[in-house]
């Protein structure tokens, strides 16, 4: 029986046979060509991105658009309060800032690890100054410091006990062999709080920067805070000072709310980073000020052919309304241990006074990796020396196993309305020439006080300035990958 054929496809196809098979497939492929290109180009340059929240390995990722005015959902607070609350004093901790209450923080974490499963635990801190080694912490746990308590760190090193190197970096990042723990530290651990009424936990690292310094060190420092393999994080409301090495470590980690939060360390003090998100996704870093001898904030993702092996990217970073000084360092600093890629970075309302640098990218040749979709906007700079810096040459490997043909790929980096103020150094913009780094947009950038006799410093880059004064160097006037129609529109 004749069926009556839709008008559309009578005009269509009225005068023409049907197309074999072979045709089909050539369309077919030509559109999936298509499709990679586009997907390819928009994940190299910077753009509005999803932010994927991955509740555990086995549910489906959710993805979520970028919340403008805070990032702090990255953490999903708890529906009701811990069911067992309790005080260090109950486990026998006395805070007259001399007794030990090392074996009060473990007894009393052991004891309440047996509340993970049962409505959680909160575990107070009262007035008082509490001496204590490092400490594990428990999942489904809130540690809360009163108004006017502090936590101090042991100056008895044998209570910071070692432990293994990270399996990214392959030994301790300071000396080979295993690293002392943390004074508060976790690992594989869900649903944390470290909070309270700005109380103060003070790790009293000048102990630990002498052993640097005289170089009497035998295994690299432990981090004030470290949490590893962990989900689901909030560290906010408190003050943190003299961390022995990198104040805030989270590594391995998800879903980490860092806000609210005061960091201080003398500004001669080695490594004492404000806050190091390392092969972590869905990190938050908000409303905080950082006074620091290193980096105030320093994204990493694993060192050399350790990192590449083990594959862990940080990504989804949040860094918003951080402010602070850092002599020798930089505001955010990007790598140099990148060995597992770093993607998704967001940095606004930075504000930098007194150091360095503003923001970095560090890379060089052995680390392998990538750095990737890098948003860097609404930045002030106050007597900063050079405003950024992308550099190579970091020019130190764990061991001789390094791999001298691993090169990073550093593309799409976006900066855009940053001024700078009192600006001593022309901006050091340093590429590989074996892997050039590419995908530069600068936009509405502002370098007041810089002498008309020092120029910008440009070798293996490609990119596009807009609105950029000074006039930067010919790399980024030339439009020598056409990128000045996609960085306008940005």
């Amino acid at each position: 029986m004749d069926v009556e054929k839709p008008f559309f496809v009578t005009i269509c196809w009225s005068n023409f046979t049907r197309p074999s098979y072979t045709v089909y497939f050539l369309i077919l492929t030509v559109i999936s060509i298509s499709i990679l290109q586009i997907t390819s180009k928009s994940s190299v340059f910077p753009s509005t991105w999803v932010i994927g929240s991955s509740k555990s390995e086995s549910e489906e990722n959710t993805s979520f658009l970028m919340d403008p005015g805070t990032c702090s959902w990255f953490y999903k607070k708890e529906e009701s309060p811990r069911k067992m609350v309790m005080s260090i004093r109950d486990f026998g901790g006395i805070g007259d800032g001399n007794t030990s209450n090392t074996l009060a923080f473990r007894k009393a974490l052991e004891y309440l690890k047996g509340f993970d499963k049962k409505g959680g635990s909160q575990l107070n801190v009262p007035q008082g100054k509490w001496v204590t080694g490092s400490f594990n912490l428990t999942s489904n746990f809130t540690l809360f410091l009163e108004f006017g308590a502090v936590i101090l760190g042991s100056q008895n090193p044998e209570e910071w006990p070692v432990i293994e190197a990270l399996p990214s970096y392959g030994r301790g990042r300071e000396r080979l062999g295993g690293r002392h723990i943390s004074l508060i530290h976790g690992d594989s651990l869900s649903n944390v709080v470290i909070t309270g009424e700005n109380g103060t936990i003070d790790g009293q690292g000048r102990m630990w920067w002498d052993l640097w310094w005289n170089r009497t060190l035998v295994h690299t420092r432990g981090h004030l805070v470290e949490l590893m393999n962990s989900h689901n994080i909030l560290i906010s409301n408190l003050t943190f000072r003299n961390s022995p090495f990198w104040t805030i470590h989270p590594v391995y980690c998800s879903n980490v709310v860092i806000k609210g939060m005061t960091i201080l360390a003398p500004l001669n003090s080695p490594n004492t980073d404000g806050i190091d998100p390392d092969s972590s996704t869905n990190v938050c870093i908000e409303d905080c000020y950082i006074e620091s001898g290193d980096d105030l904030v320093a994204v990493k993702s694993g060192w050399d052919q350790y990192g590449i092996k083990m594959a862990r990217p940080s990504s989804n970073i949040v860094v918003r309304k951080v402010s602070g000084t850092t002599p020798t360092c930089s505001g955010v600093g990007i790598g140099s241990e990148m060995s597992g890629g770093i993607f998704n970075v967001h940095i606004e309302n930075l504000h930098v006074r007194n150091s360095a640098a503003g923001v970095r990218l560090k890379t060089d040749i052995g680390r392998g990796g990538y750095i990737t979709n890098i948003t860097i906007t609404n930045i002030t700079l106050d007597r900063v020396k050079t405003p950024f810096r992308f550099s190579r040459g970091a020019n130190d490997h764990p061991d001789d196993g390094w791999d001298p043909k691993a090169l990073p790929i550093v593309k799409g980096i976006y900066i855009s309305n940053l001024v700078s103020i009192g600006t001593i150094r022309a901006p050091s913009l340093e590429g590989i020439a074996e892997s050039p780094f590419e995908g530069i947009c600068l936009k509405n950038i502002s370098l007041l006080g810089l002498r008309p006799s020092l120029k910008w410093q440009c070798e293996f880059v490609k990119g596009i300035a807009v609105q950029v004064s000074p006039e930067p160097c010919q790399q980024l006037l030339s439009d020598n990958n056409n990128s000045s129609f996609w960085c306008q529109n940005l």
